[in-house]
């Protein structure tokens, strides 16, 4: 008797699920026991892997090393957010500042650790809708799948605007900003155009380079140039600019939103602590360092994006340097995001391993759309500092924090008072969701004010937009 293909498909189909069911049954027995280490955390295959067996595919995507991951990380997180951090330093205080840049890094440290975790006990997540999806169903996905789109569309969006200034600033306003952007935008669809993290990983080196150097030469140039400001431990601010300096150093750990992206392109998914360390020892060491530096010497006027506290020889120089970052972070960001619709349209099916026209035109369509809608975003906001509050507000604050809260008592249903350790996590957790929804609800306040105050007319403006 011949198998008909659908007979075929419902017994695959319930052969996925018994072992799907015979696997959980033994990670929630590991987790029963009171351990959440993924070290030894047994996983299964599931039909559901966006990127299916890779064996003899034309384009192969669980490619990367840890180092790969931890650069590609490092790429997308330390880039623009660095640049807000002196003024937020000059906004909040000197002792306050470090405390939440120190804290709030150790936080991001622990919450992408448990991300990790989750893509571990469920291999199928690929984003933050397939997250969604198992913590509520169908509306799960559709609700993070969407402001995981978005929320990249912002950051893109704030790469762009981060371009026109630079450009403005190197060029001593030489044309319209709306040019400038759309110059932005068009090399920055480019570089998009490769499909795998692999061929970013390598750019994204430069990237890492170019920041660190532009932020060197900020911190020899304040210092040079400036015998040093006085500086306080304590500032008297008002709750509406304190705040807004919070949510900008909130924003600089802000990468979570691509964590489970990333992971899924390891060639061993359980090496992402290594890559998560890599990321946060470079992240919290050099917005500590160089907040305070260039605070020191620049002052509490300092600017934000902070490469513009120096001369303008020196402005230029390192504006000049920052160029590869402000792209290629901007570009990594984008392939996030691609790569989040393309799996999501062709999830299961060849065209996400073959190199035919049709999935080659797919992804630029894809790349293009995206791009053009952070353009109209960057023109509308065109104030660094309103951006990224916006930003953090209404996204990463979720992302980065509350999510993670959640995503860990997920995962330990059950087990909450287990142990002193679970207790002691449990409290953890539910401190760091409470965090996440505090920035996000006075957050989402501070930046509608701040855009609000912000003169209409420099939306879609020629202006200079490196003089706000």
């Amino acid at each position: 008797m011949h198998t008909t293909p659908v007979e075929s498909q419902e017994k695959l189909e319930e052969k996925r699920q018994q072992q799907h069911a015979s696997s959980s049954s033994d990670i929630d027995e590991k987790f029963a026991h009171g351990t959440d280490d993924t070290e030894n955390l047994p996983v299964y295959v599931s039909n559901d892997d966006p990127f299916g067996d890779e064996s003899g595919a034309a384009v192969q995507y669980k490619t990367l090393h840890w180092w790969q991951c931890g650069m590609l990380m490092i790429a997308e997180i330390v880039s623009l957010g660095v640049l807000s951090l002196p003024s937020a330093v000059a906004a909040l205080g000197f002792v306050p500042a470090v405390i939440l840049l120190i804290g709030l890094g150790l936080l991001a440290t622990y919450t992408g650790y448990v991300i990790g975790q989750f893509k571990i006990r469920y291999p199928q997540v690929h984003n933050m809708a397939d997250a969604g999806e198992i913590l509520m169903g169908p509306f799960g996905r559709e609700l993070l799948g969407g402001a995981q789109l978005l929320f990249l569309i912002f950051i893109m969006a704030s790469h762009i605007l981060t371009f026109s200034v630079m450009m403005n600033t190197i060029t001593d306003h030489g044309t319209c900003t709306i040019v400038f952007g759309i110059v932005g935008l068009v090399v920055s669809l480019i570089l998009t155009i490769p499909r795998t993290l692999s061929k970013m990983s390598w750019i994204s080196v430069v990237s890492f380079i170019s920041i660190f150097s532009a932020v060197m030469i900020t911190m020899v140039g304040t210092g040079v140039e400036s015998a040093g400001e006085k500086v306080y431990a304590t500032v008297q601010t008002s709750f509406f600019q304190a705040f807004l300096a919070v949510a900008n150093i909130t924003f600089a750990y802000c990468g979570h939103v691509a964590f489970f992206g990333f992971f899924s392109e390891l060639r061993d998914p359980k090496t992402f602590p290594k890559a998560l360390m890599l990321l946060q020892v470079a992240d919290i060491t050099l917005y500590t360092v160089s907040a305070c530096v260039i605070y020191r010497f620049a002052g509490p006027n300092v600017k934000s994006p902070s490469l513009g506290s120096t001369g303008p020889v020196v402005r230029k120089v390192a504006y000049g340097v920052a160029m590869p970052t402000i792209v290629i972070a901007g570009v990594v960001v984008a392939h996030v995001a691609c790569k989040y619709v393309y799996v999501r349209l062709f999830r299961g099916t060849r065209h996400m391993s073959e190199r035919s026209f049709f999935s080659i035109a797919t992804w630029i369509g894809i790349a293009t759309v995206l791009w053009v809608l952070a353009w109209i975003i960057a023109e509308a906001i065109p104030v660094f500092n309103n951006l990224l509050a916006l930003i953090t507000a209404v996204f990463g604050s979720w992302f980065t924090y509350s999510l993670s809260g959640i995503f860990w008592l997920y995962l330990n249903r059950g087990l909450y008072f287990s142990t002193w350790k679970k207790m002691a996590l449990t409290a953890l957790n539910l401190i760091i969701i409470v965090i996440g929804v505090t920035v996000c609800g006075v957050g989402l306040y501070v930046s509608s004010k701040a855009i609000h105050d912000t003169p209409a007319g420099a939306s879609f403006s020629c202006a200079n937009n490196a003089e706000y």
